[in-house]
């Protein structure tokens, strides 16, 4: 019986990376710590991975119960984080101050009231907390204020008649990826 020798290898433990002439044709590792090393490495490997399938698997059973209404509050949300962001450098619609407090994304045409104007920039700007809450917009000089940003004309239009929106979870979810992208270039912009 003729035996073959075998040829020199590299340990795959990445922290050894030694040279070595293995004693057996399938060996890996130059040495038992060695090998005890790289097992462990796989096994830290294949406990990630399949961490990593199971949060996707979560997202994707979240995903699917969502109601038509979970994704019109986020879009909502990243709609008011990108008019509150484009209009970082204003002051408050209303009150024409800058302070420290917390800023709303306030419509001028409530979205009870007229629900085809959620999404529209030009209903929408940076509000402050207690005009918003405590003055239920202040839209006496919130419309003053709105006329000079856009216009008397852009106003009337605002108030005036609209066709009703009906969105679709995908158009949603287009508008929502949307906001956020402008969003992102409006903060990467401004560092």
């Amino acid at each position: 019986m003729v035996t073959k020798k075998l040829r020199a290898k590299r340990c795959r433990n990445a922290a050894c990376r030694s040279e070595f002439v293995p004693a057996r044709p399938l060996q890996t590792a130059c040495s038992v710590a060695c090998a005890i090393a790289l097992t462990q490495a796989t096994k830290a490997r294949q406990s990630r991975e399949q961490d990593k399938q199971e949060r996707a698997a979560r997202r994707a059973a979240r995903e699917r119960i969502k109601t038509k209404g979970d994704y019109l509050r986020e879009t909502q949300a990243a709609f008011n984080e990108w008019i509150r962001e484009r209009d970082r450098d204003l002051p408050c619609i209303s009150c024409g101050r800058f302070h420290q407090g917390q800023w709303h994304a306030g419509h001028y045409r409530t979205v009870g009231a007229n629900p085809e104007l959620r999404f529209n920039p030009l209903n929408v700007h940076k509000q402050c907390a207690p005009c918003n809450n405590h003055k239920s917009g202040d839209i006496v000089n919130y419309r003053i204020n709105l006329v000079e940003r856009i216009g008397a004309d852009q106003v009337e239009w605002l108030e005036g008649p609209h066709e009703p929106q009906r969105y679709t979870i995908e158009e949603l979810k287009a508008m929502k990826a949307s906001f956020r992208a402008m969003t992102r270039s409006l903060k990467g912009r401004a560092a």
